[in-house]
């Protein structure tokens, strides 16, 4: 059985691209179809407008795509609550620097679960606590 991880990336995107600097302005999303620990397929596939719904969107339009985890390097709070909400496990992405990098710590065990104190105030400080 597949299971479909969401990468915020930057354009082209691809397993080359630079991760995303924040999950709800990033350019695009990279999509890791991975089963049996392996990746099998990848897509991208455009953010939509953070306008229309507000940080929301995204987690709405990532779950209606069949998103089962995130690997992000920032997000705020709310976003994150909703991906809770809709049942999408988020990880920080730590140090990884393309999706490639992130994958691979990912399928390694090596990425934390993404936590308030990885929250930051819509794109500002990384709020501590």
């Amino acid at each position: 059985m597949e299971t479909l991880i969401a990468v915020p990336s930057s354009t082209p995107g691809g397993t080359d691209a630079p991760l995303g600097a924040h999950f709800g302005h990033c350019d695009l999303y990279t999509l890791i179809y991975v089963a049996d620990n392996t990746v099998k397929r990848v897509a991208v596939i455009p953010n939509v407008p953070h306008q229309q719904g507000g940080c929301m969107a995204p987690v709405k339009y990532l779950a209606s795509k069949g998103v089962k985890i995130l690997i992000a390097g920032r997000m705020g709070l709310r976003p994150l609550m909703g991906f809770n909400q809709v049942g999408i496990d988020v990880y920080h992405g730590g140090d990884a620097a393309t999706v490639d990098e992130a994958i691979a710590a990912m399928l390694a065990g090596r990425l934390s679960r993404f936590s308030q104190q990885h929250t930051c105030g819509g794109g500002g400080s990384v709020v501590l606590g």
